[in-house]
């Protein structure tokens, strides 16, 4: 994914904190994460219980014996095991089981291999040690969903920015250009990162209107760096309104409305932004049927949502996992499953 000589270029100290600042607002929201625990066992006994927050666990009643027993049953005791301890996550290893994982992975690994083929290979490796029961997690929402390959990845990347291509984010306040970014991907990955400080030379005197002073960041991209495959642009409020709003429709309405413009913007966005805005509709007709007294799940709507829910899943998700050669709809889905149908 990123080229062995890839170059950052066109930031000041300022341009660096402006940019963190986009992504992390000074009032935004603390984490939910109420961290995890881990747990290491060997021979039936239980040697050490790892809380992420609050430290080392002392193994007691259950916990301080491994027994051999049933997956389910397992799951269940770990679900126990994290509300006790306000975690939202169980992973218990068998001792030895990292230094297999070291072991597997030296063995597979070559010289050629990039950080995305190294990634995948771990998370390969870690699936097989699950597999074999040495390594145990709790929730299991991606149980079923295959391991992505390198051409897998690759295919996704191509889909949002092929090679010879750039993304750029440009982030405007008080109708100037606050900062920006531009990442280019070469021949062997992406071998640019780029910020504002020699764009803004060469965009000149804006208008004071960020709408129209686009067109002129989109321009000076394209003639500095690269073809644009992917322009996201905005006001550093509504950046960070989006940020903190993770509603249905949020970004569909945003970019319907013109509060970011999305300039050139690729297929695979559009479709997420398609499934975003369907989201949005499905919301607010499901929360103003009670005050019209039309039952949601009546027959009128029943024929309508079976029909979109045929289509989605015959079509979107479809040809959605022919581009991508794996769906993301389905990650999605079991990403959001509920905890207790693991």
């Amino acid at each position: 994914m990123l080229a062995p000589d890839i170059r950052l270029e066109g930031f000041t100290a300022e341009d660096w904190s402006r940019l963190a600042h986009v992504f992390k607002p000074e009032d935004a929201r603390p984490s939910e994460s109420l961290g995890g625990i881990f747990v290491v066992h060997a021979g039936g006994v239980v040697r050490k219980m790892l809380h992420t927050r609050r430290g080392r666990l002392e193994r007691e009643g259950e916990w301080a014996t491994w027994p051999d027993e049933p997956e389910a049953e397992r799951a269940t005791r770990f679900a126990a095991l994290a509300k006790a301890h306000q975690a939202s996550w169980v992973i218990a290893t068998e001792v030895g089981a990292l230094d297999e994982l070291m072991e597997r992975f030296g063995a597979r690994a070559k010289r050629t291999d990039d950080i995305v083929a190294q990634s995948l290979s771990i998370v390969g490796i870690v699936r097989e040690l699950m597999n074999e029961g040495r390594i145990e997690g709790w929730p299991r929402r991606l149980k079923n969903v295959p391991v992505p390959t390198a051409s897998m990845v690759t295919r996704a990347l191509d889909s949002i920015c092929k090679e010879g291509h750039a993304i750029a984010l440009g982030v405007f306040e008080s109708g100037d250009l606050w900062t920006s970014l531009v990442v280019r991907r070469g021949p062997r990955g992406f071998d640019m990162i780029a910020g504002p400080d020699e764009l803004r030379s060469a965009i000149g005197l804006l208008s004071g209107e960020w709408r129209r002073d686009v067109r002129h960041v989109v321009s000076a991209v394209e003639d500095k760096y690269a073809p644009l495959a992917l322009g996201c642009f905005g006001e550093l409020g509504t950046l960070h309104e989006l940020q903190r709003n993770g509603s249905a429709g949020a970004w569909s309405r945003a970019v319907a409305v013109r509060d970011v413009v999305l300039s050139p913007m690729p297929l695979a966005i559009g479709v997420a932004l398609g499934i975003d805005g369907a989201r949005y509709a499905f919301d607010t007709l499901r929360s103003l049927s009670p005050a019209m007294a039309i039952p949601f799940s009546g027959a009128i709507f029943e024929p309508a949502i079976a029909a979109l829910r045929k289509r989605a899943a015959n079509v979107t998700d479809k040809d959605i996992a022919a581009v991508l050669g794996f769906s993301p709809l389905a990650i999605l889905r079991a990403l959001r499953k509920p905890e207790r149908e693991d």
